[in-house]
Parts: structure tokens; C-alpha cells; sequence
């Protein structure tokens, strides 16, 4: 009885050292906090894109930025320094670089190239949620007003002056 007590004492422990990366309350209700608002303002993005009939849209819009702020949160969680921390931050522009260039097509004309738009809300989305990740949920809050400002009024003037050309 013994070698079956302490092997489930050592299991008891261990599952408790796996699950200790959020030691106390305010840990975890800092990374529900970031997490969920980055999950939000992905999602604000996103829906504006969907409603444009894009591919890219709030499922990928929140899990970019869910993303983002969760690989900033984890090293900002094991104690990192800012040089570290900045090689993390490049790692994450880098690999969102390449999910974005998958959204660039371009036609066989130079002047047909279509996803830019696309491809740039996808890099905005991922940089507010590194800011949200830094703990800076106010600037990206903001961030993200400004981008859903422009992916909402600037067609408009385009569509405007598309119609009523200056001679």
C-alpha cells in the first residue's frame, strides 16, 4: 500500500508543478483579462472584414491576436528580459510576415494585386495583440478604434470620388 500511496502523492505533485504557471489570482486574472480582450478586439476587426465578405475574417482576426498576446504573455511569465523580450516581439512580427504574404495575390497584370488590405489588418491584428500581451490593453483598445475607423470610413470617401471624379 505504501508504493501505491506515494506513487499517487508524486502524480498529486507533479500535476501540481505542471498547472503552477499561474501561481495566484491576480496572475490568472491578468492572463483572462489580457487574453480575453485581445480575443474581442480580434474579433471587432474581424467582423468588419467578414462583413466585407473577406476570407480572412474573426475566427482568424482572434486567433491572430489571441496569439500574439499569448506569446508575449508567456516569456513576460518566466521573468524575461526586454532584450529577450524584443527577440520574442520580432519572432512574432516575422511569422506573422509570412501568414500575410499567403494573403497577397498578385494577378498576372503588376497593377492587380489583391489581399493587401488584408494582409495589413492580419499585421495590425497581430500587433495589438502583442500590445495587449505588453499590458498596454488601452493603447490597443484605441489601436483598434482607429483601424475599425478606417476600414469603415475610408471606402467611403473612395466610393465618393470614384463616383464624382474631379475633371
Amino acid at each position: 500500500m505504501d508504493a501505491v500511496s506515494d506513487t499517487l502523492e508524486l502524480v498529486k505533485q507533479t500535476l501540481a508543478q505542471e498547472f503552477s504557471d499561474l501561481s495566484n489570482v491576480g496572475e490568472m486574472t491578468t492572463v483572462i483579462v489580457r487574453l480575453s480582450i485581445a480575443a474581442m478586439l480580434g474579433g471587432l476587426l474581424g467582423w468588419e472584414r467578414e462583413q466585407q465578405g473577406k476570407d480572412a475574417g474573426i475566427r482568424t482576426h482572434m486567433l491572430v491576436c489571441i496569439g500574439a498576446a499569448l506569446f508575449i504573455l508567456i516569456p513576460h511569465q518566466a521573468g524575461i528580459s526586454d532584450a529577450e523580450m524584443s527577440r520574442v516581439i520580432q519572432g512574432v512580427i516575422a511569422g506573422i510576415g509570412f501568414l500575410c504574404a499567403g494573403a497577397i495575390i498578385k494577378g498576372s497584370d503588376e497593377r492587380h494585386v489583391t489581399g493587401l488590405t488584408t494582409a495589413a489588418g492580419i499585421w495590425l491584428t497581430a500587433a495589438i495583440g502583442v500590445a495587449v500581451g505588453l499590458g498596454r490593453e488601452l493603447t490597443a483598445i484605441l489601436c483598434t478604434l482607429l483601424a475599425w475607423g478606417i476600414l469603415n470610413v475610408i471606402p467611403r470617401f473612395q466610393r465618393t470620388h470614384k463616383e464624382n471624379p474631379e475633371k
